[in-house]
């Protein structure tokens, strides 16, 4: 019988950050997909700038950068013309080394993360399709192509109609949106084809223009009243109206068209025993705001480092709790801020006309000009906001870093101090002078030190000087403290119950 310690069920691109990053802890994976081919054509393609951050970790930042597309600008147009425009570049400097957003088509992204993983050693199953499972204390045994498969656990990663959460949460409690969604991939040109983001305001029929590489490409995503009609049926001339036209752009090739319909869900469980659910699975939502890829990613680097430390015997089963613990969390607010948003951005009714055409793009022109307003949006669409304070992992605060915090970013004289933060290991900060008794705690425990000269950035970073920040292998803080002592740390790590190497 096959054996394997993660058996990670789809590979779309939450399982297969899910393998790449277990494979890169030296777990050993086994990563099936039910459908015979990798897919060819794709919903997401926004890529934030905390995914980058995490990608990173492993060098992938750099293939995202190299085959995406840079968006500094997000426009929104009334009545055929720009209402407002955010200028992503600016509202995100300082706050992270990728202060804008990467256009980069799941497709495309899908086969990066493929062949990375491939280079790891690592192949995925594809055509090979997980009907059941069965667990007990000691592992989970699954009906993989047919044939029994051992694992240590189970990770759902196979989208809004998973398998896997039928045994994990059973229902999935939400919505459905009556208008159906079209997707197409287009060569166009017009104004709205000017390498920006797009997205039409005036009426009911959103639509979302996202620039991909290559002149005169882009991704539309908008909606369409369900007439009855069979979607299988339509096609983009029968989709392709008011919004387009007022926003004067003209349509010269299809390359590709879909149809499809969006749900607002959250699976009531993300852990059940040895089984986890991650990315749609566990979640959907409206694309507003591109964050549904990049939610599942965070999803998949949020449980990899926490299987890791389990099945290498430096954690205890407890760490996994806090996967649904940290992660359900945001996803239920991710849920019910993008349901709310896309509910006035489609809503045919005056209030919402009113807010939509009048309100919006007054609060969008006002609010780059404001310094916390521009930081405050960044922040948000990012994810680089994401927090886990208050949490069972998080502790502390020094300056305005807290425990359960993305660590803040601070540029330095050699790069930033996000340079060498490895999966692999715990890590320590410290902005000033680092204590001996740090240092050699560090050098005992096998956890990774990061001194950094004392620098006006880190202050304005809301970083307190000589205080020494305890990293996940994720990249959050752990635990603050002020002072830089060593005794928190070891303290920490001893109540709950694991050791960092």
């Amino acid at each position: 019988m096959p054996r394997t310690e993660v058996l990670i069920v789809g590979a779309g691109p939450t399982g297969l950050v899910l393998a790449l990053w277990l494979t890169h802890l030296g777990v050993k994976v086994r990563i099936v997909d039910r459908a015979p081919e990798a897919g060819a054509t794709s919903r997401a393609v926004a890529v934030q700038a905390r995914t980058l951050e995490l990608y990173r970790q492993l060098g992938l930042d750099e293939a995202v950068l190299e085959g995406g597309r840079r968006v500094t600008a997000a426009n929104f147009w009334v009545h055929g013309r720009r209402a407002a425009q955010a200028l992503l570049g600016p509202i995100g400097q300082g706050l992270s080394p990728y202060p804008y957003l990467i256009m980069y088509p799941q497709d495309d992204h899908e086969r990066m993360l493929e062949a990375r993983l491939a280079a790891m050693g690592v192949k995925v199953e594809r055509g090979v399709e997980v009907t059941g499972f069965t667990q007990t204390d000691e592992g989970v045994t699954a009906t993989v192509g047919g044939a029994p498969c051992e694992a240590r656990y189970i990770a759902g990663c196979d989208g809004a109609h998973s398998k896997v959460r039928k045994e994990v949460a059973g229902d999935f409690p939400g919505g459905t949106y009556e208008r159906l969604f079209y997707v197409a991939d287009v060569l166009a040109s017009g104004p709205a084809l000017d390498g920006e983001l797009h997205v039409d305001l005036e009426t009911s029929d959103f639509l979302a223009i996202f620039p991909l590489k290559g002149k005169g490409r882009a991704r539309l995503i908008g909606t369409i009243k369900d007439s009855g009609v069979d979607p299988d049926k339509l096609c983009f001339a029968d989709v392709s109206g008011e919004a387009i036209e007022g926003m004067r752009i003209r349509i010269e090739q299809v390359h590709w068209f879909s149809i499809y319909r969006v749900h607002h869900r959250v699976a009531d469980a993300f852990r059940k025993g040895r089984a986890f659910l991650v990315g749609d699975a566990a979640h959907i939502h409206s694309p507003v705001g591109g964050q549904g890829m990049n939610t599942g990613l965070g999803d998949a680097i949020n449980l990899a480092w926490k299987l890791a430390a389990v099945l290498q015997g430096r954690a205890e089963d407890a760490l996994l709790d806090t996967y649904q613990a940290e992660r359900r969390a945001f996803a239920t607010r991710l849920v019910a801020t993008t349901d709310e948003a896309f509910t006035i951005a489609t809503s045919p009714g005056d209030f919402a006309t009113f807010v939509r055409t009048r309100v919006f793009p007054i609060m969008v022109s006002l609010g780059v000009r404001v310094v916390a307003l521009r930081r405050l949006m960044f922040r948000t669409i990012s994810q680089i906001a994401i927090s886990y304070r208050g949490g069972a992992l998080s502790a502390g605060t020094a300056g305005r870093v807290s425990g359960g915090d993305r660590m803040a970013w601070v540029e330095t004289a050699s790069g930033d101090n996000f340079e060498g933060l490895d999966p692999r290991t715990w890590h320590v900060e410290v902005h000033g002078e680092v204590r001996q008794a740090l240092k050699d705690w560090c050098a005992m425990n096998g956890v990774a030190l990061h001194p950094h000269r004392w620098t006006t950035a880190a202050e304005k970073a809301g970083v307190q000087k000589n205080a020494a920040y305890l990293l996940r292998p994720d990249g959050y803080v752990a635990l603050a403290v002020p002072g830089g002592s060593d005794r928190p740390i070891a303290r920490y790590f001893a109540a709950r119950k694991m050791r960092p190497s």
